[in-house]
């Protein structure tokens, strides 16, 4: 797993499709879900950490971009 759209892919082998319509709510929310799936050991603690650094790279892609529109 390398990208968003890998976690994008595991997530939806649990029927977890995600799409708000803004990109950085799209990975929180994905944040929230793969930590659901973790709590409920549906994935393991490699899996998890795995998906949770990727998100939260792109997380600080998404809030970088923002911040330079804003400047």
């Amino acid at each position: 797993m390398e990208s968003l759209y890998d976690v994008q892919q595991l997530l939806k082998r649990f029927g977890i499709i995600v799409y708000v319509g803004k990109r950085i709510w799209d990975i929180e929310l994905m944040q929230i879900e793969l930590r659901k799936l973790y709590d409920g050991r549906l994935v393991d603690h490699d899996t998890y950490m795995t998906a949770w650094h990727i998100l939260r790279r792109e997380h600080r892609i998404e809030e970088n971009r923002e911040n330079q529109k804003l400047t």
